[in-house]
């Protein structure tokens, strides 16, 4: 972004700037935390194994926490895109350290990272919404697949109010492209409700949320919001709204 861009602080974006937690938010919090636990034990219980896609947002952070502080049967993994901001490194590192638990990560396969940079240039992404697809598709996609592989069930953090794209989800959906069952258990959380639950629960989460990054994804594709932006504003800046989906979660 250029330097003539006034980074005001969004309403809601990290603790310092979500509202109050006033006995209302902290009740609704409460509420639907007995309600996410409910559904994530009883998910655990119907379809073994089932695992849980943690890309380091408030949001995976929150069902992290509620994973593990319950010793849930629910595997935990993340897809490192071998782009992401240091940030989110130190994170995993810090998640690692606060749980006393032990991620799986994923990573993209070298040989399709290494013909996409030769053959197409290594920021192809930003000349064409294909050209950054494909992107997603070799560092995201495939190694979700192999993340999902005998699974019979995954766990997002994914809430209706983030894109126009999710303003329909469902709590629980049938992912047929990965042929399994999908959870999104903070479908219908605000955005206020997520940093009250990191407030109230003193749960880590990702130094770039201070710097006005509701959203974060790989490094070069990501940038902070400005006030009165949308939360997703600041992923693909450069694509319509509409195409703002990496493919994980394109039905």
């Amino acid at each position: 972004m250029s330097g003539e861009v006034s980074f005001l602080k969004p309403s809601a974006v990290n603790p310092a700037t979500s509202p109050a937690l006033t006995d209302d938010l902290q009740a609704n919090v409460h509420a639907k935390t007995v309600e996410v636990l409910s559904l994530l034990k009883a998910a655990s219980n119907e379809l073994s194994p089932i695992t849980f896609a943690n890309s380091f947002g408030a949001e995976d952070m929150v069902l992290s926490d509620i994973i593990l502080k319950n010793q849930l049967p629910i595997e935990i993994f993340s897809l490192d895109t071998g782009r992401l901001p240091i940030e989110t490194y130190d994170l995993i590192a810090k998640t690692e350290q606060h749980y006393q638990a032990k991620l799986n990560v994923f990573f993209p396969q070298a040989k399709s990272v290494e013909f996409y940079v030769k053959k197409h240039g290594i920021n192809a992404f930003y000349e064409s919404i294909e050209l950054r697809k494909s992107c997603c598709h070799i560092r995201k996609v495939e190694p979700l697949q192999r993340a999902l592989s005998g699974k019979k069930a995954w766990i997002t953090g994914m809430r209706a109010a983030q894109a126009t794209t999710r303003t329909s989800l469902p709590v629980r959906e049938y992912d047929a492209g990965n042929k399994l069952e999908k959870f999104n258990p903070l479908s219908d959380w605000s955005e206020s409700e997520v940093w009250a639950y990191i407030r109230l629960k003193d749960v880590p989460y990702n130094a770039l949320h201070d710097q006005f990054y509701p959203s974060i994804g790989c490094a070069p594709c990501t940038r902070a919001i400005t006030l009165g932006e949308d939360v997703r504003a600041g992923r693909w800046w450069w694509e319509d709204p509409i195409n703002k989906e990496c493919g994980l979660h394109v039905k």
